[in-house]
């Protein structure tokens, strides 16, 4: 008599619930769930073809003589929330000015002017807030761009943990660039300028979070210089991306929806620090999730993919930069991984919230 089926009703993974009623931290992951929000509950009354972009920044042009479109804007904007304001690399000051300096770089602009505005909570140490305003200088002059207008509010004590920043940043885009995340076209390259993970396991080390000694620090930097120093040697760069939440593996996956096509990485050519995968690894974190502020993304022509890495490696930070992949024609807009082993994973949005609170 052979024995009857077992019963796996409880081993079935249960669908993942919905959160359509309220926030909750996981809108804030930069993932799928963020995805989500923006496009279900933002995106549908504030409708315009710039917002519908999806890109780090809308683009808008301004009238200029007899070219009405002579001059190209790229607007970006972003509020920053981590804790601790403090972390190993940087702090919410530099972070500010980095985050958004970047999002309108990666419109292929060149970052000139930004707006702060700032929520203090109250009984915040004004030694603490001069060091994370002598930080934003410092970082604005790193790129080279000035802080032209700003804000304040204070909150009551208990509100706002400690200090919350809000910038907004503005860029000329060059007359022949157009890069954009709907830009890749199958049989592109895609390169990486450097090591993921390093931001997000800074600040949760900074938080006592590790349980060990983990020297790593933010890689928390202006890209702008990278940027133009790529555009100098090619015009063949479809799509710029810095991986921030939701990390490399999220960022990806929005190029392919916003493209329509499939990309395709490779899991040994993508650099991650031993600091980092040790510390992902013991907490079971997978490193393409892990947020970063000073890495992008390049998608370019594959003529062009080795004079581009070439200059990347000769820029500070892109001494660590690889060609990561190539963009398919696979239908499903899907994003896969070969493994070391020589096997294929598919890789998703990241789902839920990871790190709270990262930027």
């Amino acid at each position: 008599m052979t024995d009857p089926m077992p019963n796996i009703e409880g081993l079935v993974c249960p669908v993942p619930l919905l959160h359509n009623r309220q926030v909750v931290l996981g809108h804030g992951s930069g993932g799928r769930m963020s995805y989500e929000l923006i496009s279900k509950l933002f995106l549908p009354p504030l409708d315009n073809p710039i917002l519908r972009a999806g890109d780090d920044a809308g683009v808008v042009s301004l009238p200029s003589g007899d070219d009405p479109h002579a001059l190209r804007l790229a607007v970006s904007t972003d509020s920053h929330v981590v804790m601790p304001l403090f972390f190993p690399g940087g702090d919410i000051g530099r972070l500010a000015v980095c985050g958004t300096v970047n999002d309108v770089a990666m419109m292929g602009a060149e970052p000139m002017y930004l707006t702060a505005g700032f929520v203090l909570e109250e009984g915040l140490d004004f030694d603490l807030l001069g060091r994370v305003i002598a930080s934003m200088q410092s970082a604005a002059h790193e790129a080279q761009v000035k802080v032209i207008a700003g804000d304040t509010k204070v909150v009551q004590r208990g509100k706002a943990d400690g200090l919350y920043i809000n910038t907004t940043g503005i860029g000329i885009i060059p007359k022949m660039v157009n890069i954009r995340g709907s830009n890749a076209q199958p049989g592109d390259v895609v390169l990486l300028s450097g090591t993921i993970g390093d931001h997000g396991i800074a600040v949760l080390a900074a938080r006592g979070e590790l349980y060990f000694d983990a020297q790593i620090s933010s890689d928390v930097a202006p890209l702008n210089s990278l940027v133009s120093a790529m555009l100098h040697v090619s015009d063949n760069i479809h799509v710029l991306r810095d991986p921030t939440r939701g990390g490399l593996a999220t960022t990806l996956n929005e190029i392919a929806i916003q493209s329509n096509v499939g990309i395709q990485i490779h899991e040994d050519s993508i650099p991650v620090k031993p600091a980092v995968s040790a510390a992902c690894e013991m907490l079971g974190f997978d490193p393409l999730y892990v947020a970063n502020e000073g890495k992008l993304i390049a998608i370019v022509g594959k003529d062009h993919a080795d004079e581009l890495l070439a200059v990347m490696h000769s820029h500070p930070l892109g001494i660590d930069a690889s060609i990561i992949g190539t963009v398919t024609d696979e239908p499903g807009q899907h994003v896969t991984l070969r493994t070391t082993l020589g096997t294929t994973r598919l890789v998703d949005m990241l789902s839920g919230e990871m790190l709270p609170r990262i930027c």
